[in-house]
């Protein structure tokens, strides 16, 4: 089974190993998304009721208050999140005992 595992070994230096690599002027998932949440569709506002032109990222973030406002706390955590950062959990231990301390991101 010669090559099954070539590439458990390390590239030599100068060496290669995918020498086309990603083509030039391919663009990666993110600056796709980024390109298709900017676009500008007619809607309907799930929170006000009225006809708007909105961008499809302007229409999932009201979607995720509209859930939240029912109760979903899973959007209402998604919700918080995105506007305030999720809180960064610290622990500092001692001889005696441990302490976790939440950290927000104001402080």
């Amino acid at each position: 089974m010669a090559g099954v595992n070539d590439n458990l070994i390390p590239a030599q230096k100068g060496e290669v190993r995918n020498p086309k690599g990603r083509g030039k002027g391919v663009k990666n998932r993110a600056t796709i998304a980024r390109k298709w949440l900017e676009v500008l569709d007619k809607a309907k506002n799930p929170v006000t009721g009225e006809e708007e032109q909105m961008s499809f990222e302007d229409r999932m973030t009201l979607s995720l208050i509209r859930k939240s406002l029912k109760g979903d706390t899973s959007a209402y955590k998604a919700l918080m999140d995105s506007a305030y950062g999720a809180p960064k959990q610290e622990i500092e231990e001692t001889s005696t005992q441990v302490v976790t301390r939440i950290k927000w991101k104001d402080e």
